[in-house]
């Protein structure tokens, strides 16, 4: 199956549809084999999908080296490569380096820098890691409150980023070492600030604007729309519980999903399903509906789930579910649910 491109932003560079989130690969929750991570990597590549995303965080340089090594075999024009700035890996004794998300980690630890110097530095020790020549798509990374903890932490980083790391980013894509600068985290406020300070390209929103949640609709999708940014959508199943469904255990936003959540899920999941469609399939295509999103990508982990993630992206949605979902008040009545591409 050919999958469609769109344009990011006003830039020249497009991106496929349905990307590869690149989290899986740095051991996210549970370890993989690199046969594993070169798996999911390749099978993702043969299926069509052209835009990758990792970042120094996901497993502390992990994922930028598996999929540095699978991309390398590639022709370099074939895909887009998105990684981000703001955190440096230094090396470290294994016995210091706490618990994380991700398992089995590389002995480094990171550390928060959004100056101009340290986002020069981060790009190039992330092309070392990648093993290639340029990135695509450069953003800030996790300026919002949940990664800095304090609304005062957050806006003491936005000022040095904005002061900083954001000339870097300027440089490198009126040089042409970059075609795209953004930001990407996991709360809308963030980019939206960001979207008013800067002049950016795109952003990739984690776990915002999806079947589970629109309130991105309030302010910074509309000025999306006005300034031409593109939006990568990360998370799409808000950490799993939309993949998985309200079962015991399901995720959301990295961890164990509340009950109200969990209730909210298995109305999705009922509404979707009197209409024959997979609840995980409606949580993919949705947020494309949307005209400033122009890329959904999931966290893939082997080449089953890549396979499946194909087939889900190509399911016939009808109409009628999306009518039904903002009739019964879970999608938000001002959600885009139609597009001249949409598979009905």
């Amino acid at each position: 199956m050919a999958i469609a491109s769109r344009r990011v932003g006003r830039t020249a560079l497009s991106v496929s549809e349905l990307g590869f989130g690149g989290a899986p690969l740095g051991n996210l929750y549970n370890a993989l084999t690199s046969e594993e991570a070169n798996e999911a990597v390749n099978a993702a590549y043969e299926a069509g999908m052209r835009l990758f995303d990792t970042a120094p965080l996901y497993g502390f340089g992990l994922s930028e080296r598996r999929m540095g090594l699978c991309l390398g075999a590639r022709p370099r024009d074939s895909f887009a490569l998105c990684t981000k700035v703001g955190r440096l890996l230094a090396p470290a004794d294994p016995a210091e380096i706490e618990d994380t998300i991700f398992a089995n980690m590389p002995p480094f630890k990171p550390y928060f820098d959004y100056s101009y110097d340290g986002v020069m530095r981060s790009v190039e020790h992330s092309l070392h890691r990648l093993g290639l020549h340029r990135i695509d798509i450069l953003l800030i990374h996790d300026v919002d409150t949940v990664n800095q903890g304090s609304q005062e932490a957050t806006e003491q980083r936005f000022k040095e980023v904005m002061n900083g790391g954001y000339r870097a980013l300027e440089q490198l894509r009126s040089e042409g070492a970059v075609a795209a600068i953004g930001a990407g985290m996991n709360e809308w406020e963030w980019c939206q600030r960001f979207a008013e300070a800067g002049d950016f390209d795109c952003f990739s929103l984690a776990g915002r604007y999806t079947l589970l949640e629109q309130e991105a609709l309030e302010a910074f999708l509309p000025l999306c729309a006005k300034k031409s940014i593109g939006i990568v959508i990360a998370g799409p199943y808000n950490s799993g519980v939309l993949a998985s469904g309200p079962v015991e255990g399901a995720y959301y936003n990295y961890a164990p999903a509340p009950p109200a959540i969990l209730d909210r899920v298995a109305r999705l999941k009922a509404i979707c399903e009197s209409h024959g469609v997979p609840l995980a399939a409606a949580a993919l295509q949705f947020p494309l509906l949307h005209p400033n999103v122009v890329s959904v990508i999931p966290g893939l982990r082997n080449g089953r789930e890549a396979a499946s993630t194909l087939a889900l992206f190509d399911a016939k949605i009808p109409a009628d579910l999306w009518r039904e979902l903002k009739h019964e008040g879970l999608v938000r009545a001002d959600a885009p649910t139609t597009t001249a591409t949409a598979k009905e």
